[in-house]
């Protein structure tokens, strides 16, 4: 999966998990989130040791490897030890797990060269766009909704207004549904100091 945070690759991975125990294809499907700091070892042996513990987890499941790419930096033998023992373990193991690798799409281009196995196991890729304004909009007031907030006419004029300034701004780090979370979260904050400065009737 590739695209930027926020866009809800960690969901959908979540959605594939029931999806294909329900196909038995998995006899699980629960996700199994990991990142590079619990494959990788700092000491010999220690990597070796991480990727056999969570690749056992991960039979029967979905294995989701979140910034795939932070195993393929420069000089990291370690890291390099971890994606060659997983291309090992995808063929001896073929069928009995899913590993989903994530990231943002030019780093995972490279990733995907770290080893001459990688692409030909990663053989499905899909590409998640950025919400656009509308879309974080309604993210946002499905939020406040699940907080039991509603906005006015007036606030969520001007909160589309916000919203599209932050997308006209925004960089590859953009968070997407992660920003409207922190955004509603700052709302509510500022709600709060509001109503506790207000007279008693």
């Amino acid at each position: 999966f590739t695209g930027n945070p926020g866009t809800g690759k960690t969901t959908v991975a979540d959605f594939l998990g029931e999806i294909y125990a329900s196909m038995g294809l998995l006899s699980k499907g629960d996700v199994i989130r990991v990142e590079k700091r619990d494959l990788v070892g700092s000491h010999v042996g220690e990597t070796e040791r991480k990727m056999k513990s969570i690749l056992n987890r991960a039979k029967g499941n979905i294995l989701f490897i979140d910034e795939a790419y932070m195993l393929n930096t420069d000089n990291d033998n370690y890291g390099k030890e971890a994606i060659d023992t997983l291309v090992k373990r995808l063929e001896d193991d073929r069928g009995k797990f899913v590993v989903i690798a994530a990231g943002y799409k030019d780093e995972m281009s490279n990733f995907m060269m770290a080893n001459a196995g990688l692409a030909s196991r990663f053989s499905h890729k899909m590409h998640i766009e950025d919400y656009n304004e509308n879309e974080l909009l309604s993210i946002y007031k499905g939020m406040a909704s699940e907080e039991q907030f509603m906005l006015s006419p007036e606030a969520e004029f001007k909160l589309l207004d916000l919203i599209c300034r932050m997308v006209v701004s925004k960089t590859k780090y953009f968070g997407n549904a992660r920003e409207m979370r922190n955004l509603l979260d700052v709302t509510i904050q500022n709600l709060s100091q509001r109503v506790s400065m207000l007279s008693p009737s």
